[in-house]
């Protein structure tokens, strides 16, 4: 049941993010679209409660309550950043506003990949927290071996996106020749 409902938390955010952003941009009702896209804060909390009350009803923890920890964290630092990033191509694309500024190149690009690890920190610490506090729960009466794996695969992530973040520090992307961010598409390359 955890499996199918963070699924459905998946398809519920780009479905809330789609209609929010459809009714502020193509309906023009930008109270209503914002009203849309606070929702989805609701669906994590709503996989939060399944995802305790399924433990508390004796459930055996394992992978499935270490995903949703994981899905929660992962929300929580990025939701905001994915929304905000979308609204502002859809109101490039929709509404006609100015072109997002992308990650930009050199040190730019360095910063901008160490702003996203802090919120990658901040999605492990998150998962860290839900996670011990599963384990604490369960306490002795059951086999928390797989939330604790959930708890290292967190922290790997973190470790891993360091990484990323230090080659782009190394090696900067530079800016390619001609100064233009991306090329222009032909109508036969789209």
């Amino acid at each position: 049941m955890i499996v199918a409902l963070i699924i459905a938390c998946e398809v519920g955010f780009w479905v809330l993010l789609a209609a929010g952003l459809a009714l502020r941009y193509l309906a023009r009702m930008p109270r209503l679209g914002a009203a849309v896209l606070l929702c989805e804060p609701l669906m994590e909390l709503v996989l939060l409660v399944v995802t305790t009350l399924d433990l508390k009803n004796g459930a055996e923890p394992d992978w499935k309550h270490g995903l949703a920890a994981l899905y929660i964290g992962y929300t929580v630092a990025y939701g905001h950043y994915t929304i905000k990033w979308l609204d502002g191509h859809a109101a490039h694309r929709l509404a006609g506003g100015p072109k997002p500024a992308g990650a930009g190149y050199g040190k730019a690009r360095a910063a901008h990949e160490w702003k996203l690890w802090v919120r990658t920190v901040v999605a492990a610490a998150v998962a860290l927290g839900l996670l011990q506090v599963a384990i604490w729960y369960v306490g002795d009466a059951g086999d928390v071996s797989s939330l604790k794996a959930w708890q290292f695969g967190a922290l790997r992530a973190v470790g891993i996106h360091a990484l990323v973040a230090v080659g782009y520090t190394i090696w900067p992307k530079k800016a390619p020749a001609g100064g233009e961010e991306r090329p222009v598409l032909a109508k036969t390359d789209r």
